[in-house]
C-alpha cells in the first residue's frame, strides 16, 4: 500500500466560468470568491480572475487529475484550500504559493473530472479529502459564492458544479 504523493507537473493559466458564463473572481479583502458578470475592461485588468491551475503527477490516477488553484490579486499570490469551520467545509484563499511536492494528503488538492461524458470542455472538481464533495456555487445574498457541495448521487448532474 502506497500513500498518495503529488508532484507538480505543469501549470495552465485559465479563467473559470460557471454555467451562466460568469467568471470566478477572488476577493481576498472580503475573504470570498464568487462568480460574477465581468466587463471586457475588468477582464483586461484581470485582478483575481486569472487562475493558475497546477497539475500534479500522482500515485493514484484513478481518482481524477489532481490539481491545485492559485490566483494573483494585485501583487500577491493566493492559493485555494478547504477548511472546516463550524462543522462545515469552507473554500478559502490563503496568501502564499502552492507547494511543489505534496507528500501525503492536502487540503489544496482537487480531482479534475469531466463534467459529463459528452462534454469534454466542462469539468467538476472533487475535493481530495472528502469524496463526493465538489466545488460549486450557491446563491447567497445576491452573489454566486464558491462553495463545496455534496453530490447526492454518483450519476446526478448538478449544473452548479459545472466549471469551464
Amino acid at each position: 500500500l502506497e500513500c498518495d504523493a503529488f508532484c507538480k507537473e505543469k501549470i495552465l493559466h485559465r479563467v473559470l466560468r460557471n454555467v451562466n458564463s460568469q467568471l470566478l473572481v477572488v476577493r481576498p479583502d472580503l475573504n470570498m470568491a464568487a462568480f460574477e458578470d465581468v466587463t471586457d475592461q475588468e477582464m483586461k485588468s484581470g485582478n483575481g480572475m486569472h487562475f493558475s491551475i497546477h497539475y500534479y503527477k500522482t500515485t493514484t490516477p484513478s481518482a481524477g487529475m489532481p490539481v491545485a488553484f492559485s490566483v494573483q490579486v494585485e501583487d500577491k499570490s493566493y492559493y485555494m484550500c478547504c477548511e472546516k469551520e463550524c462543522g462545515k467545509m469552507i473554500v478559502r484563499f490563503r496568501e502564499g504559493e502552492v507547494p511543489k511536492d505534496i507528500p501525503g494528503e492536502s487540503n489544496v488538492i482537487f480531482f479534475k473530472k469531466t463534467f459529463t461524458s459528452c462534454s469534454s470542455r466542462a469539468f467538476k472538481f472533487e475535493y481530495s479529502l472528502e469524496q463526493g464533495m465538489f466545488l460549486a456555487f450557491a446563491e447567497e445574498g445576491g452573489l454566486r459564492k464558491l462553495i463545496l457541495k455534496k453530490l447526492s448521487r454518483e450519476d446526478e448532474v448538478d449544473e452548479t458544479m459545472k466549471i469551464s
